[in-house]
This record gives structure tokens, sequence and C-alpha cells, in this order.
């Protein structure tokens, strides 16, 4: 996996990071990140992570790009209307690095196929955009052993965070699980959707940046982790807040209390 040419001056700019440089490009070049959903949040996501050199990109989503994606989904264009997003995002990272391959996984990701599509990865970063998958996908995740990057944006507002519940934190403690932070899931309809709530555009771009950059500092292993940290960002204020949380023993993924894989996802 060493660095060709063309590659070492399209990376430059990381290279002479003295966190990243030579060594840190070429673990991004060997990592494989699967990334839920190529929407809001996901197509920032991809656009940065192929810039950065990432070298798979696996990219989960079963819809078509419609016209009312393009106000924030900037990885389509008007020409891809109609197309997978999946398949666009191919051809726009084509465009962006050709030294990016990328994993098209035209379909949704569901108890059935979660395990299988998470374990050909290093590292999930979850676009989605609903409470349905992003538990699917976190304890997908647990049972994988695999770090997984998620966030969420409202209308004018988002979070981020890292879940490494695999991992002990420094205490000795099990890292914590969404389960942890938001052990009860919504009730279906409670929240509405992008669709009738509606979200700024530039916000699921600032949201898919930071986590385009969590996933990057994971595979790099530079700077301080979100792990056990929540970020809210409110673009009204353009306010930054962190709230900590920790392994809950009521967490129904607790090691003490196993339950199948299959008992959790199927619940989902």
């Amino acid at each position: 996996m060493t660095l060709q040419g063309e590659e070492l001056e399209r990376y430059a700019r990381h290279i002479v990071l003295s966190d990243v440089g030579g060594p840190g490009q070429q673990k991004l070049k060997r990592a494989r990140v699967l990334v839920i959903g190529a929407g809001g949040l996901g197509a920032p996501m991809i656009q940065y992570l192929a810039a950065a050199g990432v070298g798979t990109i696996g990219v989960v989503d079963d819809d078509i790009v419609s016209l009312s994606n393009l106000q924030r989904q900037v990885i389509h264009d008007t020409a891809a209307v109609g197309q997978p997003k999946v398949e666009s995002a191919r051809t726009s990272v084509a465009r962006l690095n050709p030294h990016v391959t990328i994993d098209a996984h035209n379909t949704r990701i569901t108890a059935d196929n979660a395990v299988e599509l998470i374990a050909g990865y290093d590292i999930v970063a979850d676009g989605s955009d609903n409470f349905a998958t992003r538990y699917l996908v976190s304890d997908a995740c647990f049972y994988a052993k695999k770090p997984l990057v998620t966030a969420a944006v409202g209308q004018f507002d988002g979070s981020i965070t890292t879940l490494k519940p695999h991992l002990a934190g420094d205490d000795g403690a099990p890292n914590p699980t969404y389960r942890c932070l938001f052990p009860d899931r919504p009730p279906e309809g409670v929240l509405p959707t992008c669709a009738q709530a509606g979200v700024l555009g530039a916000l699921t771009g600032i949201i898919g940046s930071m986590q385009a950059l969590e996933v990057i500092k994971e595979i790099v292993g530079f700077g301080e982790s979100l792990v056990g940290r929540l970020v809210l960002y409110d673009a009204r204020s353009m306010r930054l807040e962190t709230i900590r949380y920790r392994w809950s023993a009521k967490n129904p993924l607790n090691g003490d209390t196993p339950q199948p894989a299959e008992t959790l996802l199927a619940a989902e």
C-alpha cells in the first residue's frame, strides 16, 4: 500500500501534517469504511473520505436520487435524478479521486444483512435518517466489534458521537453503547421526518464533514476520540456543547446477560 507519485502530490497537505504524515496516509489508503446512507450526512462524508484517500468506501443505500435531495445531498447532481444513490456516489467519487474504490450496496441495511455487511469493513459511519436503523447499526457494530461514528440532524441542530463498546476505557469499564445514550427507541411517528419538518441544507454538510473527520482520526490515530462524548451543534446560535455519558448497567447488551445478536437486531 505504498503511495505512488501522483498520490504523493494529491495528499501533500496531509503528508506534511505531523499527526498524519506518510504513515497516516498509508493507513487511510488501506482503510475500509462503510457509510450507511448516501443522503444529507452520507454525501459530504463520502466526498471528504474519498478526497482524503480512504482506499475503499462501502455505501449502503436503496434509494434513488430525487430533485428534492439536491438542496443538501451534494454528492448528487441534477443529471443523477432517478439514478440509484449508490451509483451516483460511485460516479462522483470516480471524478474526484480515481484511487478510491466504491463498493456500492444498493440495498437497505436490515437485521438479515447488517452483520455480514459490517464484517467486511474496519469502521462504520452511520448517516441514516431514522432511529430504527441507528439502533440496528449500533447493535450490529457491537457484535462485530467495529467502531462506529454515528450522527443525526434536526431542522437546525445536529449531534455526533463515536462508539467503541468492544473496548474498555481508561478506568477499565466498557465503553458505552448507543443504548447507554438512548435506552429507549422513540415510537414511530413521534418525531417528524426530514420531508415533514425540513432541514437546513448546509447543516448536513457541517455534521457530515464532522463525521468524516472523526472517521479519519480513528483510522490514523490522532486527537481525542468522541467515545463517551456526545457533541451537540446548534446552527442558529453557532454553538457547540458536549455531553459526557458512560456505560449503563441496564444496557441490554450487557456482557453479564448476553443475548443472541439476532434477538436484538430482529427487534429493530
